[in-house]
């Protein structure tokens, strides 16, 4: 199940796609373990991989879509790969391609060809990209803007205000910058425009984190912005924001993955290798449960993640449900990951804090996924959005296939207004389950998800209760485990995923959702009512040593799978 650069053969992809991931991955193979730690810790910038990047044509191959160059494409399926690869060796190298896809999000979505072909040109020039989106003070609130574009009376404007936490806004050939007219109230006010860090009136003030990346602060001062640098106006701004994040943030659940991956290797191979008290350290009951755990829980982060990227690639005008998919992808596997790095953790204790290891890098790592583009709890809140649909009122759609074809997926950059959420239908999630009602732990877990529907029938949320967001976001931890499950059962199906390790995944989902009942029980609003039912719906996982004994070997045989190149 896990990325093994040893063994990588990325067989799915064209040929061109291979060639470049086999490169991304031999580049870093060859540069080796030192010089990755080195750099991290010397906060060094990673111009050596920009570099490579540029000479191999890298962003400009897997980030043009086919209207800009008929011979390239976007393709999530093979961004996602890329995602995960440089996850893999290190969130530096993960956060400057992600903020080129942010940078991109608005030009793309743009008519403005003037734009899309400097764009376009910059990146065969191995140029980055950057999203000028966040301010200091309001952070990523889209409603409140302190970059004031005044008219100069020739169909222009000039530019003036800062924005915070921009990555790459040292070197971006191509910043998108959203901000307001100074004439003009209201929503009609919004403006995206492209802006140049080289520029005499951008003022580049300071990295604004303490690492490799750099997440600038920078200060427009009279930036003069023609009329052919706009790419939206209006709500049409608003909305190539949204969609941005929208593409953006599908990312976060990859770079995650690849991050636990290359963290798992070194922390089974150490406790396998280790002897404590006369016994080896993966002898001991609890570290096998942990190290599962963090496996198993892995697997379950890469298999939705993938069936995620099916829906991506299928949507459209009609068939919106990556909406709910994608903030899952950003909240549930994000923090699955911290989850999954504190069990791996719990086994190597200190090991975890050397400075010659990649996990040391991992455990400060994953912190920031789940906080980038939008908090857990902001996500948490979108995902509430679908919930009655979702559950209660399932539409007709066709099946939606594995996704690897080479396509250019064209619709995320006509994703239209970002409204009406609470409108989009979903195909029934039992379906999923009822597939694999005959695995003992899908067959608990189903009678969990039966519950928080009765729940929501008979004892739903008060009107003072929808106001309390600490009391919805428990209900939506709950609903979020539904989906997770569906998602994870479809790929399951779609792939022929071990029984075994399949239910051993629900083992894990039953005991996390008696964890948020037991946590809606402890609300200071949840009523007698609803507290009975947190209860009523604690349920234990069906134990079964043979099978716990046989994903057992699956973890093991991860000890000395990978070592990185000296």
């Amino acid at each position: 199940m896990l990325f093994n650069p040893r063994t990588y053969d990325p067989v799915q992809f064209d040929e061109r796609t291979r060639q470049l991931l086999r490169a991304t991955v031999d580049w870093f193979e060859s540069r080796g373990k030192k010089a990755l730690i080195d750099t991290y810790v010397d906060r060094a910038w990673y111009g050596d991989f920009l570099e490579f990047a540029a000479k191999e044509g890298l962003f400009a191959e897997f980030l043009t879509p086919s209207s800009a160059d008929d011979s390239k494409r976007w393709d999530t399926a093979r961004i996602a790969e890329l995602n995960e690869i440089l996850g893999f060796y290190g969130l530096g190298y993960w956060y400057t391609w992600q903020v080129t896809i942010l940078g991109l999000g608005p030009v793309w979505q743009s008519g403005n060809e003037a734009v899309r072909e400097r764009a376009a040109k910059l990146l065969s020039e191995g140029h980055v990209m950057a999203f000028g989106l966040s301010e200091r003070t309001h952070g990523a609130d889209i409603y409140s803007t302190d970059m004031i574009l005044t008219p100069d009376g020739e169909g222009g404007f000039t530019a003036s205000g800062s924005k915070y936490y921009i990555g790459n806004g040292n070197v971006a050939g191509l910043v998108s910058v959203f901000g307001r007219r100074s004439d003009v109230e209201g929503p009609e006010g919004y403006v995206f425009f492209a802006a140049d860090s080289r520029h005499e009136a951008y003022h580049l003030v300071k990295n604004v984190v303490n690492s490799q990346m750099y997440v600038s602060e920078f200060r427009l001062d009279g930036y003069p912005v023609r009329a052919e640098d706009v790419l939206h106006t209006g709500k049409a701004a608003f909305d190539a924001a949204l969609n941005t994040v929208n593409v953006g943030k599908f990312n976060l659940c990859t770079a995650s993955i690849g991050i636990c991956e290359h963290a798992m290797y070194e922390a089974v191979t150490h406790a396998d290798n280790r002897v404590l008290y006369g016994r080896k350290v993966t002898d001991f009951p609890h570290v096998r449960r942990e190290l599962t755990d963090a496996y198993t829980r892995l697997t379950a982060m890469k298999l939705f993640s993938d069936r995620a990227v099916d829906y991506f690639r299928s949507a459209s005008p009609e068939d919106r449900r990556y909406l709910l998919f994608n903030p899952m992808t950003k909240m549930k596997v994000t923090t699955e990951g911290e989850k999954v790095i504190d069990l791996m953790w719990d086994v190597i204790a200190a090991k975890g804090f050397e400075t010659d290891t990649y996990f040391d890098k991992a455990a400060r790592d994953i912190r920031g996924l789940p906080k980038l583009e939008g908090t857990v709890h902001v996500n948490l809140a979108l995902i509430l959005k679908f919930m009655a649909n979702y559950l209660f009122a399932p539409a007709e759609y066709p099946a939606v296939p594995s996704r690897l074809d080479p396509a250019d997926d064209t619709f995320l950059f006509q994703q239209g207004p970002a409204r009406g959420l609470g409108a989009i239908r979903f195909h029934d999630w039992r379906t999923a389950y009822d597939t694999h009602a005959h695995l003992p732990n899908v067959a608990r877990f189903r009678e969990q998800a039966d519950g928080l529907c009765a729940l929501l029938r008979t004892h739903a949320p008060s009107e003072a209760q929808q106001q309390d967001l600490d009391f919805l976001l428990e209900i939506g931890q709950l609903f979020a485990l539904v989906v997770y499950g569906q998602l994870v059962l479809e790929q399951a199906e779609l792939t022929g995923l071990d029984a075994d390790l399949l239910d051993e995944i629900f083992d894990v989902l039953v005991r996390d959702f008696s964890t948020h009942a037991t946590d809606l029980h402890g609300k200071s609003s949840t009523t007698d009512e609803q507290a009975a039912w947190a209860l009523a719906h604690i349920r234990r996982p069906v134990s079964d040593a043979g099978r716990a004994a046989r994903v057992w070997t699956q973890v093991e045989a991860l000890s000395g799978a990978y070592e990185m190149q000296p």
